[in-house]
Order: structure tokens, then C-alpha cells, then sequence
């Protein structure tokens, strides 16, 4: 049997430890973040959860270990890549803490030889330098950099890296003098466990506030539907009231004049497209004109009217 390293074993039993007694437990990728970065994280989460630096196959081993008490933990195993940081929680949902590592993130100056994670350009106008050499080496990286009354400015728009380019040195360093950070440093989270389940990355950073709103609006449309009325409802459900009361209004105009008083014919005429404010007034006040009025016709008409306001 090939003899194992007993700083290892006991990092193994570490990590199982943890995962046994953690709720939420996650794998994040932490390549080139600065130590003075990660002291900084680690800080900002030390109230809420636990981070620890691991090499990939002993996390891996805890992660197989840990599955024989808590089925599934395996799976995260499948999220490890790079330099790997793992978070143990007991009071964040996985949703909760990728929303905390995002905010987090900050930018950072490029040295040289970083992907970009975005179009880097300069954008037209002064810069905090004097004329001089530095005009000159501004323009070597491709700067459109000029001399205006006295100021060094950028004349136009221009993009120096593309999305996914690596960044020239020469034009890190400009950027930086420029002070223009193009990195976003800060962990990326590749996966969380919890409760037997394992979410990636693009499940977690589903915006679902956005879906909440939509939820919400689809419950008060339910509900004006079905004729429920609550603090969100009272006002469409009025309006959709005034708008059927105009509708069979409109309807008794073309067939019997008699039933729709004078009010009503002039809101039909200035307003058939839109409901005035103050909705269902006007209809009420002429529902209880027409019930002083005598005659069959006019009884019968009202109380269509009627029953559209209950």
C-alpha cells in the first residue's frame, strides 16, 4: 500500500468534516485573485461562512467520503476547476451566496498577458496628463491621442482588445496610466450542493427578482380575472367595470337612445377609447338617475348596468 502524507489524511478528514456539517457547500475558482483580494473576501464572509484553499484531488477524495452520509455531494466534484476555494455555509442559500461572491467582485489593473473579459476601449475626450512624451506612447499602443489647447486628449472612440483577446503588455500598461481596470476580480462560483441537489453556475445566476415581478403581475391578471378583490385589484377591476359599463352603453345607444342618458352619450363621444379618472363615478351617478325614471325599458337597461358594479 502506497504510504499517504498524514498532513493529507488530516486535510481529507478536514474538508468531510465540513461538508458533513455544512447546509450549503460550494466550489469557487480563485485563479489570479491577490492574496490582499482574498484576505479582503474572506473577511467579508467570515460572519456567514467558512473558505478553504484545497488541492483538487483531496476535495475530491472528501467530496466521494462525504457522499456516504449525504448522497449527492459527489456531484460538485464535476464543478471543480483550477485553483479551487471551497465554501461551507449554514445561513446562505446557494442563490443567496453566488449573489454575495458577484458583489464582491471588483476591477483591477491588467500586467500583461490576462484574457479580457469585455471589449477594452478609450473613449474620446481629456486625459489627467500634460503634453508630452507621453502623447507619443499613448499613440505606439494604438491610442488616438492628440494635443488640444494645451491638454492631451483622446480624439475618438477606439477598442484596444477585443473580448477574449489576451492584453498586449505595452497596453496594460497604458491602461493603467490611463487608470482604466479592465479585470473583474473575484471568485467564481462553479457550483453549489445542497439538500441533495447540485446547481451550476447558470442556475445560480438566474435574476430571479425579474421572475418574482412577473409572478406577481401574473397573480394580480388571475385575479382581476376572477373578480377578487384586494388592495392590488380594486383599481383595475374598477376600470375594467367603467370599460364594460361604456361597452354596453355604447351597445343600448345604437339600439335603444332611451336608455342612455345625456352624461353618458357625452363620455361615449369625447372618451370611447380611454376611461376617464374617477372610472366608475360617472356610471354610478347614472345608475341612480335611472332608477327615478319609470318604464320597463328603462328598468330593464339599468339593471344590466347594474349588475356590472355587483
Amino acid at each position: 500500500m502506497a504510504h499517504v502524507n498524514p498532513w493529507k489524511k488530516a486535510e481529507v478528514k478536514q474538508l468531510v468534516d465540513l461538508i458533513k456539517n455544512s447546509q450549503v457547500v460550494a466550489v469557487a475558482n480563485v485563479d489570479g485573485i491577490p492574496a490582499a483580494q482574498m484576505a479582503k473576501m474572506r473577511k467579508s464572509l467570515r460572519q456567514d461562512a467558512t473558505i478553504k484553499v484545497s488541492k483538487n484531488t483531496l476535495l475530491t477524495i472528501a467530496l466521494k467520503e462525504a457522499a456516504k452520509e449525504k448522497p449527492g455531494a459527489e456531484q460538485l466534484a464535476s464543478k471543480i476547476n483550477g485553483q479551487t476555494a471551497v465554501i461551507f455555509t449554514n445561513s446562505m442559500s446557494p442563490f443567496n451566496l453566488y449573489r454575495k461572491l458577484e458583489a464582491a467582485k471588483t476591477k483591477a489593473p491588467a500586467r500583461g498577458g490576462e484574457v479580457a473579459p469585455e471589449d477594452i476601449k478609450v473613449t474620446k475626450g481629456e486625459t489627467p496628463f500634460k503634453p508630452g512624451p507621453i502623447v507619443g506612447e499613448l499613440q505606439k499602443v494604438g491610442i488616438p491621442a492628440k494635443i488640444d489647447a494645451g491638454k492631451v486628449v483622446i480624439g475618438a472612440d477606439k477598442v484596444l482588445v477585443k473580448k477574449g483577446d489576451r492584453i498586449p503588455q505595452d497596453v496594460a500598461g497604458a491602461l493603467t496610466r490611463l487608470e482604466i481596470f479592465p479585470l473583474i476580480v473575484g471568485m467564481n462560483l462553479g457550483g453549489a450542493f445542497h439538500d441533495g441537489t447540485t446547481y451550476g453556475s447558470e442556475a445560480l445566476s438566474i435574476d430571479y427578482t425579474s421572475q418574482i415581478v412577473a409572478a406577481h403581475q401574473g397573480a394580480i391578471n388571475m385575479a382581476v380575472f376572477a373578480g377578487i378583490a384586494e388592495p392590488g385589484t380594486v383599481k383595475p377591476l374598477i376600470g375594467a367595470s367603467y370599460a364594460k359599463m361604456l361597452a354596453l352603453a355604447n351597445f343600448l345607444n345604437g339600439k335603444d337612445a332611451a336608455a342612455v342618458d345625456d352624461e353618458l352619450k357625452e363620455k361615449l363621444a369625447s372618451a370611447a377609447s380611454a376611461a376617464p379618472a374617477g372610472g366608475a363615478a360617472p356610471a354610478a351617478a347614472a345608475a341612480e338617475e335611472k332608477e327615478e325614471e319609470k318604464g320597463p325599458s328603462e328598468e330593464e337597461a339599468m339593471a344590466g348596468l347594474g349588475a356590472l358594479f355587483g
